[in-house]
């Protein structure tokens, strides 16, 4: 466009006020033209200087272009004249959570309900606080709302859910309770099974087994909602020492999730062929001292939540959970050939500033994704200091528990048949063979069974070797505080041997667990 033909324009719009300015804005945004975008609507703000909505754009833009630190100037200006603003509201929160400040994600959102707001906005804002990890907060806006006499079932379910994970289990199972009583659709958002998953039943004839099999005679249940409700009953009779009823409830239930995964055995073997014949990478990012990552990998339901949490009552360690930074940077660094420094160094930076964030100062900082076995590579090249510590359990126990669980995350679409569990068995214990042999120093395996019989031993020597000074930790006192992973309820009461060689008592009944190494 010629400088006339622009100067035409920008008195048109000028006079057309800060709705034209917007237009021309987004159109560019549409087409592509971030830079021009950003000009107009400065240009904008010129003649319209307090316009809330040229400046919300703007700082969008500018966000999308990669200037972070002036959309946050633009939007915490933006807030101070409308602080009623929601959709600036939201939009910080994003510029602040890509930063790792979920403290500050969390004032922001909080800040915006500090008079009720209606339902889907409180819904929206759960679900961000929640994404950031920030589930008390999360939940005390829920239990806000509930006290002020919302009725809301979906309120209600994902207050369950919360609950559950804060450990707070008659909570959980109230407001479940309420959901599964309120609306048909609870049972489709895993109402029935959080509701059961939030307690140890002792006696066959508990009034959950009617109240459950009475869910699972309604005719319009869909394949999902079934197979939640029967992952439920499973787990009651598993409680219960009903080991046969159990396993043909539960075969049902895999039987009816497995279609609606996306997973395939054979891309699967494809990605660890892959992983296993990639080199050992040639570049390396600088060593960060001051930040330690320690990365628990392994089967999922091998004891991954049991280790994490207890490293993590150490004072100088913080346990993140299961995050999928690590995932999404392999993918990220995928894309290019061979990696530069400065790629790698970006991508541990991104790393660092999602797991540090700005709420617990702490040296150690643990990341429990067991599927990171599939990336040990990339994690030393990131963090040359870092520590993998590998769990394993007994093959049949491992392969029974995982199938006994109904699962959220798309990377879990394995869970649900044997086949597949033996598959993804096989190709972490490829991968993790490599690893130590690679990287033996940075590597320690820990077994269930040992970790169970005596835990306080078990995690005075990993924190010994992770470099955490001796501390007693007394296991009746210090809890998880936040646990988001099938093992919200276990890891929370004391720790057992029950579990090993659990496999026995489904044998005559599952005679797929006979296929598994007994390792």
């Amino acid at each position: 466009m010629s400088e006339q033909s622009a100067t035409g324009a920008a008195a048109h719009a000028g006079a057309r006020g800060a709705r034209a300015w917007l237009e021309r804005g987004r159109s560019l945004v549409l087409r592509g033209d971030l830079a021009a975008a950003i000009a107009a609507f400065r240009e904008g703000l010129v003649v319209e200087p307090a316009s809330i909505e040229l400046r919300h754009a703007l700082a969008g833009v500018l966000w999308q272009s990669g200037d972070a630190a002036q959309a946050e100037y633009l939007l915490r200006a933006l807030l101070v004249d409308d602080p009623d603003h929601a959709a600036a509201t939201f939009l910080l929160a994003q510029v602040l959570a890509r930063e790792g400040r979920m403290r500050a994600v969390e004032t922001v959102v909080c800040a915006l309900f500090a008079q009720p707001r209606e339902t889907g906005l409180l819904i929206h804002a759960i679900e961000t606080l929640d994404d950031a990890g920030r589930k008390q907060a999360a939940a005390s806006l829920l239990e806000a709302a509930i006290a002020r006499g919302s009725d809301d079932p979906r309120l209600h379910a994902y207050a369950g859910m919360l609950a559950m994970q804060l450990g707070e289990f008659d909570r959980a199972r109230e407001r479940y309770r309420h959901a599964l009583d309120h609306d048909p659709r609870a049972i489709g958002w895993q109402s029935a099974y959080g509701y059961a998953m939030c307690k140890r039943y002792a006696q066959a004839d508990d009034a959950d087994f009617a109240l459950l099999r009475g869910y699972l005679a309604r005719p319009d249940l869909d394949a999902p909602a079934r197979a939640s409700v029967l992952f439920a009953l499973g787990k009651a009779a598993d409680d219960v020492g009903d080991f046969a009823q159990a396993a043909a409830w539960l075969r049902e239930a895999n039987a009816l999730a497995q279609p609606g995964t996306d997973w395939s055995r054979k891309n699967w073997r494809r990605l660890v062929a892959a992983r296993a014949e990639a080199p050992v990478s040639a570049i390396h990012a600088a060593p960060r001292p001051d930040f330690a990552p320690v990365f628990v990998v392994g089967l999922p339901r091998a004891g991954t939540t049991l280790v994490a949490d207890r490293l993590a009552r150490h004072p100088d360690a913080c346990n993140r959970g299961e995050l999928n930074w690590i995932a999404q940077l392999a993918k990220a660094l995928g894309q290019a050939a061979r990696p530069s420094v400065d790629a790698i160094e970006r991508a541990a930076a991104t790393y660092v500033a999602q797991v540090r964030q700005d709420d617990t100062p702490a040296r150690v900082f643990i990341d429990k994704q067991p599927l990171n076995f599939l990336h040990i590579e990339l994690v030393l090249a990131l963090f040359p200091n870092a520590r993998v510590v590998h769990c394993r359990r007994h093959a049949r126990d491992t392969a029974l528990s995982i199938w006994m669980q109904h699962f959220a995350g798309r990377e879990m679409g394995f869970a649900y048949d044997f086949a597949d569990i033996a598959a993804v068995a096989q190709g972490s214990a490829r991968l993790m063979d490599i690893a130590r042999r690679r990287h033996q120093e940075a590597i320690r395996e820990v077994r269930y069974e040992d970790l169970v019989q005596d835990p306080e031993r078990v995690i005075a020597g990993l924190a010994e070797w992770i470099g955490l000074a001796p501390m007693a930790v007394d296991s009746d006192e210090a809890r998880a505080r936040v646990v988001s992973t099938a093992s919200a309820w276990q890891v929370r009461q004391p720790v057992h041997t029950r579990s090993v060689g659990r496999w026995r008592a489904y044998a005559p009944h599952i005679p797929e667990l006979a296929g598994f190494d007994d390792d």
